[in-house]
């Protein structure tokens, strides 16, 4: 009989009182006030601010993670939104001077040395580039940046389509893209990608904006450009965007023919003298999609059973999960697009929102993000809110990482054996065709901050560039060019999160290396996996890494490894 309980409560508190919570700036004021003028006559001293500045943050982390939560699951609550902009817009630029200052006050102290403890060594560095990079006047732009941003969910949480009578999300009108029916296919691309062109002007003024504003960010900070402000802003300690344009070179080089030649594949499988954007998705053996799930309760229940197979720990995450009515995973009218895994600093356990209609993807969705939560359980009692707080490049490790690891249980979703074959070939191709991807998101945001003062003529011209480095040479584009043009708006990253996509491309390889330690030894594969993410944010991305038993490395040469373990894989298939 399990002892795991049904539901975790929240740490008890040391400086706020059980029953505050978050209403307005000046109900908060105090607290920030107190922090910054108290006395630290030693080390003892100082370290107890850290915690109680901790607390602070983590409750405040926790309350906005929430109001987000809330807006994004329906768009159209007006008092949702409301509630998420006067955090952004009331809260938040008024802790920020706060924030500076008390970065200060801890790093100027005499005794800080003296704190040895785990992981003060990288929260620290942390706190000094926040000093370096803060400025006072950057506060109303990035709350005008993160008022903005909202726009992107609104309107494409707003996209719908007509079929068979029937009004269709876009993530729904995407799975009828897995049918057998070429017509049907063709048509429903059509009708997608239509809707899509309808909002190509806002979301290009949208995006001209953002961009105005963060090159204005950037250079009140004094950077040349956004990029390199965002570079130290994300914390990138252990690479630079020289080390990116390598890791560019590389996919082109050593992931792109392989791509090409899977597609070729795909082509001849197909029978078709021309392979079109509406083929991609569909089973090149003709059969009908896979479904590995019916409805969101059906999909929680399997993928509950596949993690508790992996590792009993792992399953019942989900369940306190399920309990706590912590996932809202179905698409429906409205929704946010996308999917993340929330962390809530406070109490530990996170909230996963997704678009799942009955796909694989969606089946994988939720591993990535059931990923993502499991690492949000296993930092959990970490000292300080920094400490749990990891970069995304170990963060996507944890999620990417549980894809390959739960390949061996995918029974639960597959009883026939040749649909487990076929739901395994496609997701190992599928980790194929992600690492393109990124390098194409991420060489296109290097462009547009390098070059913020670009027209959209300029834009659409060099998107077309980089994406034509990084696609495979067999798909039939023709007249399609104003689709291809703006297939860049689909990628809610460029809006909402910029910069925020090589971690991918980085975890994807720290995964396929996890995984190929898993299939040698089960047992020390999955326990380094555990290690490497219970030590958060207290070790530098290299040594997180190195716990797992991986290289933090993305050299031609690493990338060509891995992928021949891929392609090895996919043979036995």
């Amino acid at each position: 009989m399990s002892t795991t309980p049904a539901k975790l409560e929240r740490p008890a508190r040391r400086y706020l009182s059980e029953d505050f919570s978050v209403t307005t700036w000046e109900a908060l004021e105090p607290f920030f006030q107190e922090l910054e003028g108290r006395e630290l006559p030693d080390a003892d001293a100082l370290r107890r601010w850290f915690q109680d500045r901790s607390e602070l943050e983590s409750v405040l982390s926790e309350d906005m993670a929430w109001r987000y939560i809330r807006m994004t699951t329906d768009t159209a609550d007006e008092e949702a939104t409301a509630r998420y902009n006067e955090f952004v817009q009331q809260i938040s630029p008024n802790m920020a001077p706060y924030g500076d200052r008390l970065n200060r006050k801890g790093l100027d102290h005499p005794n800080l040395e003296e704190i040895k403890a785990e992981g003060y060594a990288i929260m620290l560095r942390g706190m000094r580039k926040d000093v370096e990079i803060f400025r006072e006047e950057n506060i109303p732009l990035q709350t005008e940046i993160q008022t903005e941003t909202q726009k992107y969910g609104q309107l494409t949480g707003a996209m719908t389509v007509e079929h068979d009578g029937q009004e269709l999300t876009l993530q729904q009108a995407g799975v009828l893209l897995q049918r057998t029916d070429r017509a049907l296919r063709e048509e429903v691309y059509h009708k997608i990608q239509g809707r899509r062109i309808q909002d190509k002007e806002p979301l290009d003024e949208l995006y001209n904006k953002l961009i105005g504003l963060r090159h204005q960010v950037a250079q009140n900070a004094g950077f040349t450009n956004f990029r390199d402000y965002m570079f130290t802003a994300m914390g990138r300690f252990d690479y630079t965007p020289e080390d990116a344009f390598a890791f560019h070179e590389a996919i082109a080089e050593e992931v792109v023919p392989l791509f090409s030649d899977l597609m070729n594949m795909r082509k001849e499988a197909l029978d078709l003298d021309s392979l079109r954007p509406w083929d991609k998705a569909v089973d090149p053996s003709g059969k009908p999609p896979l479904k590995p799930f019916e409805g969101g309760e059906d999909l929680l229940t399997k993928t509950t059973t596949v993690f508790r197979k992996l590792n009993p720990y792992l399953g019942e995450r989900l369940e306190i999960m399920r309990n706590m009515e912590h996932l809202d995973l179905v698409s429906r009218k409205g929704k946010s697009p996308g999917g993340y895994n929330y962390p809530l600093m406070e109490i530990g356990v996170p909230f996963i929102f997704m678009n799942a209609t009955s796909t694989v993807r969606d089946m994988v969705t939720l591993l990535h993000e059931g990923g993502h939560a499991v690492h949000s359980f296993l930092v959990r009692e970490l000292e300080l809110v920094d400490f749990k707080s990891t970069p995304s490049e170990v963060a996507e490790l944890a999620s990417m990482s549980m894809e390959l690891l739960t390949m061996d249980y995918w029974d639960e979703y597959f009883a026939d054996e040749e649909e487990l074959r076929r739901a395994k070939r496609n997701h190992l191709e599928d980790l194929i065709f992600t690492l393109p991807w990124v390098a194409t998101i991420d060489q296109f945001q290097h462009w547009i901050y390098e070059n913020p003062d670009h027209t959209v003529e300029e834009r659409l011209e060099n998107w077309n560039r980089i994406f034509d480095r990084f696609a495979d040479q067999a798909t039939d584009w023709s007249d399609l060019q104003e689709h291809k043009d703006y297939l860049w708006q689909k990628q809610l990253h460029l809006y909402q999160v910029p910069f925020y996509y090589i971690e991918y491309g980085f975890a994807q390889l720290g995964a396929v290396a996890v995984w190929k330690n898993y299939k040698e030894n089960p047992e020390k594969g999955l326990q380094g996996y555990l290690d490497a993410l219970k030590l958060g944010y207290t070790k530098s991305i290299p040594e997180v890494y190195a716990a797992a038993g991986i290289k933090f490395d993305f050299s031609r040469e690493y990338i060509r490894e891995l992928m021949q373990f891929v392609r090895q894989e996919l043979a036995k298939l």
